[in-house]
């Protein structure tokens, strides 16, 4: 599987993992000068900025440690200009992490979700 398919078929699956657990997704794939950010969500009144990250192997380690502290500033500026597009938004707002691993066969052998990543 391509990087870029494995990345997208795990965004599909964060985004149905989030839904089953009350986030209302508001965009994926939010693009800007500052980077992007996965998917948008909202969960009750916290805007919530979600960073994906799926292996299917862990040969270079579990995918939430490929979270660096510069991918979370990446994150927040672009959290930051989404919030000067978009009006009408919670005030209060995290970062969370969907760290997903599959087999050789694509099938998903673990997804989970790590709420306020910083």
């Amino acid at each position: 599987m391509k990087k870029k398919d494995l990345g997208k078929k795990g965004e599909n699956i964060a985004a149905k993992l989030l839904q089953r657990q009350g986030y209302k997704i508001l965009e994926k794939n939010f693009n800007s000068r500052f980077g992007e950010i996965d998917i948008v969500a909202q969960e009750d009144d916290t805007l919530i900025f979600v960073e994906v990250k799926t292996r299917w192997s862990q040969q270079y380690g579990r995918p939430e440690e490929a979270i660096t502290p510069r991918k979370l500033r990446s994150i927040e500026k672009t959290g930051q200009f989404f919030r000067l597009t978009n009006k009408g938004l919670p005030e209060a707002e995290r970062i969370d992490v969907v760290a997903i691993e599959m087999d050789d066969d694509g099938k998903v052998i673990r997804k989970e979700l790590i709420k306020n990543a910083e």
